[in-house]
């Protein structure tokens, strides 16, 4: 079997929403074009938000605020411990507090050159537009973000950028950003506009007519299958890391939502683009669930480096003389230094890796020292910056970083793929939307730090809460009823499929499939691939697939709080994912961002893309679980950023 018998192509798709003319003024005209609801018609539609992180919570919280009615689902017990919180490091916008040449085209231009050209200029030049407005609602909320003695808010830098744009919480951003939508949220809640139900899990789609109308949700407490329907869904629900089973993700990190729209028409773009973190704790061996991120923001103080020989990786990084030391980010990349983009720095590290240089366990791992921000700045400014992320490192470690350089190595944190949507975030699914990391549609190939809350609050705050309304100017819709026939088929695909998991009563754990899968994952579709490695990544997928429905162990009932039986449905859909994810990997013969195939490098063995070919997203089309999946290519067109060879020399 050769490598184009995979899949299938079919025809181009288009963004028929995105406007044209000069981009700076692309968004306002959009919003002046777009169908507007009057505020009576709005108490009319209800909209169901799946997620409660930055980008679901603050959707919610917005159409709430503007009339709609709301209801909201999450899998937490809390909309406040959605992953969003885990976020430590900042958020950009182009405010240009620092007078340093910072500007809305520059966020733009650093954003399209860091996803290695393969994000649309449309919607990047938008996020960038709306950036500045983030930071005074987040602001207005209360969120505490650090100032500077004067009392003006404060800013650090963050990889791939020269400027600094990052506005942050010590190490705790994300968790103080979600706290400000989660109020905002509450308040709808508290005034009947949103109705909440935390504790339940989406588990299947529901399109009439053509139309997404509702979901189907498992209350996760009880085991109780309803279906609940409204005008339009929007899905929030995150990225997909956990499908390599070591991410930085939290672990009930899921694709089930994004995967079962997928599975009734909703095309997914750039599965294989994931985002390798560079700066977080090395695995520590094979009992380990799941790995620890350390913010990107370290990075500007803390210098990476490796011994130059071999021979003293083995000591204590005290006892290596500073002239036996390679500061190799440095050297390699003097204008950006240790602060290149994640992908330059998570493949630069692999590489000292891979020559024998690593420090710890496995020789996985790179220092990232403090020792010469400590001497210049003194102990205690750096604990202002960075404490309780270095206080993390040592309760994890058992290693104090102010007396020794902390150990790093890069490891799958954030996805760029998603599900495939226009400029007004609306999937091929008409009345399914999708904002925040769920979709595809702003980072390209490799994400900038700090601008994954930028993206999920963009898109909850400012971006849906203006397209979703030309969507719903069209409704109310015909109301549907439990009694549908696409209602209560879509009902009985859940009821069946758990029903499946339950009769297996194999010898495997649930978890013992996804550790395997994420091995083959990482092995083969992780930071370097090959055309060989994936061809024999799909096999071993497959035949992973194969045994899962017939060995996998799921005990106790659905009509109670079953643990097994939720990873049971997500593992399920990872494995699926997952062969999508080497599929599409195998047929972009080129290597963009951090997805190096080692058939197309330059001689100095730097990643080397092929704009020729591979200009496009690649949206593919669900064809049946044993089907192929059908190719459809959006041409990414470039008037302002042009494509050119990634230089941070």
């Amino acid at each position: 079997m050769t490598a184009n018998d995979f899949w299938a192509e079919g025809e181009p798709v288009f963004d028929k929403a995105a406007p044209d003319g000069p981009v700076e003024t692309r968004w306002e005209r959009r919003k002046f074009s777009a169908k507007l609801v009057n505020p009576a018609n709005r108490r009319k539609l209800t909209v169901i938000v799946v997620g409660t992180g930055l980008a679901g919570g603050s959707a919610a919280a917005t159409l709430a605020e503007a009339g709609y009615r709301v209801k909201s689902y999450c899998y937490q017990d809390s909309p406040r411990r959605a992953h969003s919180i885990a976020a430590q490091g900042g958020i950009n916008a182009a405010k240009n507090y620092r007078n340093d040449g910072d500007s809305v085209y520059r966020l733009f231009y650093d954003t399209v050159k860091g996803g290695d050209f393969r994000a649309r200029e449309s919607n990047v030049y938008r996020l960038a537009q709306v950036s500045v407005n983030i930071i005074d609602q987040c602001v207005a909320q209360g969120v505490p973000f650090a100032r500077e003695y004067g009392g003006l808010l404060d800013n650090r830098s963050f990889g791939g950028t020269q400027v600094s744009r990052t506005f942050y919480a010590r190490g705790q951003t994300g968790q103080q950003l979600l706290l400000g939508a989660y109020q905002a949220l509450e308040r709808q809640i508290g005034l009947g506009n949103v109705e909440m139900n935390a504790r339940h899990e989406m588990l299947e789609l529901i399109i009439v007519d053509g139309k997404a109308r509702g979901i189907v949700v498992r209350d996760m407490v009880t085991g109780e299958i309803t279906t609940e329907f409204a005008d339009a869904v929007v899905l929030a629900s995150g990225g997909y890391g956990n499908v390599f089973f070591l991410s930085t993700n939290a672990k009930g990190c899921n694709v089930t939502a994004s995967w079962r729209a997928h599975r009734k028409g909703a095309l997914f773009a750039n599965p294989c683009y994931t985002q390798i973190h560079p700066t977080c704790i090395p695995e520590s061996g094979s009992h380990q669930s799941k790995l620890t991120l350390m913010s990107e923001s370290l990075r500007n103080d803390g210098r990476v480096w490796v011994p130059k020989n071999a021979a003293d990786c083995q000591k204590p990084a005290g006892e290596i003389a500073e002239e036996d030391r390679d500061y190799y980010l440095e050297r390699i990349y003097p204008s950006f230094g240790n602060l290149v983009p994640r992908d330059i720095a998570s493949r630069a590290a692999k590489n000292v890796c891979d020559e024998g240089r690593g420090v710890g366990p496995g020789g996985l791992g790179v220092y990232l020292d403090f020792a010469d921000a400590i001497n210049r700045l003194g102990r205690k400014a750096v604990e202002a910056k960075y404490g309780n992320l270095f206080e993390m490192y040592e309760r994890i470690t058992g290693e104090d970083p102010y007396e020794t350089p902390m150990r790093i190595y890069p490891a799958v944190h954030y996805t760029m793929g998603g599900l495939w949507v226009d400029y007004d975030l609306q999937s091929t699914v008409p009345g399914l939307f999708v904002v925040g990391e769920a979709n595809f549609s702003d980072h390209g190939a490799n994400r900038l730090g700090a601008s994954a809350l930028m993206q999920g609050l963009a898109d909850g705050y400012f971006v849906l809460p203006n397209t979703i309304s030309n969507y719903l100017a069209s409704g109310p819709f015909p109301a549907v009823k439990a009694t549908d026939a696409p209602v209560v088929e879509a009902r009985k695909q859940v009821e069946d499929r758990i029903e499946k998991f339950l009769s297996i009563d194999g010898d495997r754990t649930v978890d013992s499939f996804h550790r395997e899968l994420g091995q083959i994952m990482w092995e083969y579709c992780g930071m370097e691939r090959t055309e060989e490695g994936l061809t024999k990544a799909i096999g071993l997928i497959r035949a992973l697939k194969e045994e899962f429905w017939t060995r996998v162990k799921v005990p106790g009932k659905g009509e109670e709080l079953n643990q097994n039986l939720e990873k049971a449905g997500r593992v399920a859909d990872f494995i699926e994912l997952g062969e999508l994810m080497c599929i599409d990997a195998l047929h972009r013969r080129e290597s963009c961002g951090g997805h190096f195939r080692a058939e197309s490098q330059t001689p100095d063995g730097e990643a080397m893309r092929h704009d020729d070919e591979f200009s496009y997203a690649a949206a593919w089309e669900y064809f049946g679980a044993d089907g192929k999946p059908v190719l459809h290519k959006e041409d990414l067109n470039f008037e302002y950023v042009h494509p050119s060879t990634r230089s941070y020399k």
